[in-house]
């Protein structure tokens, strides 16, 4: 068995030497990851928007529903698309199992609570008199939403943030969805557990080494953003 340092040092090896299979598997996270941020932002963004500022019967029970959907494990939510999709599944027929697509459609599912509560949060910080503001100056509707967004642009882009780091980290969906197929639905998550438990170490950091550094971009991002949300409204 290698030494730790040997292990290290082969893992950064493969980092910097363009291990075409460990950038096809980084490169397939952020895509599935990205495609499926992009896809839930506006939706999600906009029923923040209508949760905070209109009121319809039902109202606080949909905001306590995404709030607790916050807490549902990763592994639920792919369980219960593995259920959803699988051949004896309602949407069997769509055949979608085991494809990039059902692994979408579950990080979809685990950012679009996030989205919603955090942008339902943002928007409510700002004053119940700017979308009034908004709606004199602005005049359409449309218009007067940008305004607002433009308002609380740093609670959204935490939102965002907050978002796209639980779903490139998240596991127990990617495993069950897309079944971890080399060159295809093989993500940096699924990739960890599958090499570590095989023993190779060394692709396992290499790969971890990345979800870390991301990590830590993200939260410096992050905290950049609040803190210049914070001297904005100061």
């Amino acid at each position: 068995m290698e030494s730790l340092d040997a292990t290290i040092w082969k893992a950064i090896t493969l980092l910097f030497s363009g291990d075409k299979e460990l950038w096809n598997i980084i490169g397939i996270s952020f895509q599935i990851s990205t495609s499926a941020i992009l896809l839930a932002l506006l939706p999600a963004v906009l029923l923040g928007f209508v949760l905070a500022y209109a009121h319809f019967p039902g109202r606080r029970f949909l905001i306590s529903v995404f709030n607790t959907l916050l807490a549902v494990p990763a592994v639920v939510v792919g369980l219960t698309l593995y259920i959803l999709l699988s051949r004896q599944g309602p949407l069997g027929e769509w055949k979608l199992l085991f494809t990039q697509t059902a692994m979408i459609l579950g990080q979809i599912t685990l950012s679009f609570p996030i989205l919603v509560a955090m942008s339902h949060s943002a928007f409510q910080s700002a004053e119940i008199r700017a979308w009034d503001t908004a709606r004199t100056l602005a005049g359409s509707p449309i218009r007067s939403f940008f305004i607002i967004m433009r308002e609380v642009r740093f609670g959204l882009l935490s939102a965002l943030l907050a978002a796209y780091g639980r779903i490139i980290a998240e596991v127990g969906a990617s495993m069950m969805l897309g079944g971890n197929i080399l060159h295809y639905t093989r993500n940096i998550p699924t990739a960890i557990a599958l090499e570590t438990s095989k023993g190779d170490f060394a692709q396992g950091i290499a790969l971890g080494i990345i979800l870390v550094s991301m990590a830590f971009l993200l939260t410096i991002t992050l905290q950049t953003i609040q803190g210049r949300g914070a001297l904005a409204h100061e």
